[in-house]
């Protein structure tokens, strides 16, 4: 019997142009699950079972395994999920260009050696080996970059404060012409991307971080043509520059990342200019408690963060820890709150978080969009609890 907005096994398979065998494998792999299955055994798939099976062919032609794809997709084809997997695959698209013609380059290198000099460079060839082995990491870009967006999402297009968190830490910066910029932990420049009619010129601003994804991220959104901005990848624990080269340091939401607070801030101290400060922001005990209420009540198991990292750095003991190394320590918080009335983003930015509520929460997903729809219905409310240090040498 024909079901009205259904498409047999076959059906899908011929429209999607793979074998019915691909189909019933995706099935057995619990990676594409039929939407409709009949008491006698008959699978039928629907249109939006097309979108999750793009993701799925997409990450296989890149070269990702099942177990990474049934780990970097999601069955959910609301707008918000599709919109965010086709802009984030875009990214992934232009991450492979770019790690595939860097290995163009190395091949090229490697022949005309080789050609020269009539033997084989064997550290050229280890290079090469380095750059093809890149799945793992672009599997952690990837996800990743999944993750920051989901965040940067619910609080850009939910907060209160209209004026937004990004213009409110451009605005503390205060930056004047000619000065000399270090962001730590810059991740993909929203900061920057948010603001740039605004800066002045001259001025230098050097944008770092631990991951040469996130560093691809910053160049394409703030544009590679921009002469003010420089990108350099290294450990913030480390930081290679002379003393007294900056007249600002900007580290926002790193710093409880850090595995010695103590180090990174001398660091910080040395390279900052004898009246320089040091702007850096974190979370308070408030922040975002209702998300995590909210996934407890569905199931007490989940733990959304494996450690609070308010407690590593906070707004409560931020101050102590600061002013060890410098000698005018300023807290600022920042006034805002959350309200939304869909689930969608509420769920993106719960997936998106360091805890085990994916371990948990991905075998009974339609149970928990139920729930959450159920809790958005009339507004649901977050507290923000998060404000900025500014620290002055």
């Amino acid at each position: 019997m024909k079901l009205p907005g259904y498409y047999s096994s076959g059906e899908f398979a011929r429209m999607a142009q793979v074998s019915i065998r691909t189909i019933r494998f995706y099935d057995k792999q619990n990676i594409l699950k039929p939407s409709y299955v009949t008491p006698t055994g008959a699978r039928f798939y629907t249109d939006s079972d097309f979108a999750r099976l793009q993701q799925i062919l997409l990450l296989k032609y890149l070269g990702f395994s099942l177990d990474d794809i049934r780990e970097m997709t999601i069955n959910d084809t609301d707008y918000h999920f599709l919109l965010n997997a086709l802009t984030l695959q875009k990214k992934l698209i232009q991450d492979r260009i770019e790690q595939m013609q860097l290995v163009e380059s190395a091949i090229e290198k490697t022949v005309s050696a080789i050609r020269q000099y009539h033997q084989v460079d064997w550290s050229q060839m280890l290079d090469l080996i380095h750059l093809t082995g890149m799945e793992k990491t672009l599997k952690s870009q990837y996800l990743n970059a999944t993750n920051i967006t989901a965040r940067i999402q619910l609080h850009r297009d939910f907060s209160q404060n209209r004026q937004g968190w990004f213009p409110w830490i451009y605005q503390n910066c205060q930056i004047r012409s000619s000065m000399n910029i270090l962001e730590l932990g810059c991740g993909n420049g929203a900061l920057w991307a948010e603001n740039l009619q605004k800066l002045p010129s001259p001025i230098t601003i050097t944008l770092s971080d631990i991951s040469e994804g996130m560093l691809r991220d910053a160049r394409r959104n703030i544009g590679q043509e921009d002469s003010r901005f420089l990108f350099q990848c290294f450990d913030c624990h480390q930081i290679p520059f002379p003393p007294q080269s900056f007249d600002l340091v900007i580290a926002n939401h790193l710093l409880f990342y850090c595995q010695d607070i103590s180090q990174v801030c001398q660091e910080i101290a040395r390279v900052l200019k004898p009246k320089g400060r040091f702007l850096c922001s974190t979370y308070g005990t408030k922040h975002m408690k209702e998300i995590s209420n909210l996934v407890q009540e569905f199931d007490s198991r989940i733990v959304l963060a494996a450690d609070n990292l308010y407690e590593h750095f906070g707004l409560e003991n931020g101050k102590n820890i600061l002013e060890k190394h410098f000698s005018s320590v300023e807290c600022i918080q920042f006034k805002d709150e959350i309200f939304l009335d869909q689930p969608e983003p509420l769920i993106q930015y719960i997936l998106s978080c360091h805890g085990n509520q994916n371990q948990i929460l991905l075998d009974r997903y339609k149970d928990f969009r139920i729930f959450v729809e159920k809790k958005t219905r009339k507004g649901f409310h977050i507290t923000k609890d998060a404000g900025i240090f500014l620290c002055y040498m």
